[in-house]
C-alpha cells in the first residue's frame, strides 16, 4: 500500500512540477511549496479516537496540508465550531457519538470523508445522504491522494449496498476512481 501511496504522489507531483523531477520522498523533511498541488485544502481536521491506527493517512495530509488531530467527539467538535477546516476525515464510531454528529455539524464550505473499518450498508447510505464520503479504512489512505488532488464531486454517487471490490484478486473501483 505504502508503494501505490508513493507512486501515486509521485505522479501528481510531476504533472504539477515537470519532468526531470526529484523524489522528494527520500529527503526528510524537504516538501518545496510548487509541489503540493493547487487543488489540496489547506486545513484538514483528522479525528479518530486511535490516532496511532491511521499513522499511514496523517502522514499523506501532513505532505499536502495543515493536519489537526483530535481523538474524542468533543474536542473535534469544538475544533470544528471555532475554525472550520476545509476538509473532515473522521472515523464513523467515536464512542458515544458518531462522525455523522460532526458532518452536520460541519459548515457548507467543509468537505467531509468518514470512514470504517466494517463495511455498514445503512451508515454507508446515512453518511452519502448527509454529504459526506464513505471509504473503508484499509483504503483510506491511498484514496485521501484520489481526494486531494482532485476536485470532489458534489456527493458520493457509489452504490452503498454493493460490496466494495477493490480487496478482491482481480481489483475493481480505484481509489482514484471518485
Amino acid at each position: 500500500m505504502r508503494k501505490e501511496i508513493r507512486n501515486r504522489m509521485l505522479d501528481i507531483w510531476a504533472k504539477e512540477i515537470g519532468f526531470p523531477y526529484v523524489d522528494t520522498l527520500l529527503e526528510e523533511d524537504f516538501v518545496p511549496a510548487r509541489v503540493v498541488p493547487h487543488l489540496a485544502p489547506r486545513k484538514v481536521l483528522l479525528v479518530d479516537p486511535n490516532p496511532a491506527a491511521m499513522s499511514d493517512a496523517e502522514n499523506i495530509l501532513r505532505l499536502l496540508a495543515h493536519v489537526e488531530v483530535c481523538v474524542d467527539f468533543a474536542s473535534a467538535r469544538a475544533r470544528l465550531i471555532a475554525s472550520p477546516p476545509d476538509l473532515l476525515v473522521a472515523n464513523i464510531r467515536l464512542r458515544d457519538y458518531n462522525a455523522l454528529h460532526l458532518v452536520l455539524r460541519a459548515s457548507a464550505q467543509t468537505r467531509c470523508i468518514v470512514y470504517a473499518t466494517h463495511h455498514d450498508p445503512l451508515l454507508a447510505r446515512e453518511a452519502q445522504a448527509s454529504g459526506a464520503f464513505y471509504e473503508h479504512s484499509m483504503r483510506l489512505a491511498p484514496a485521501l491522494v484520489g481526494y486531494l488532488s482532485s476536485p470532489m464531486p458534489a456527493r458520493d454517487r457509489r452504490n452503498a449496498d454493493q460490496p466494495d471490490r477493490r480487496n478482491l484478486p482481480r481489483g475493481g473501483r480505484r481509489s482514484s476512481d471518485l
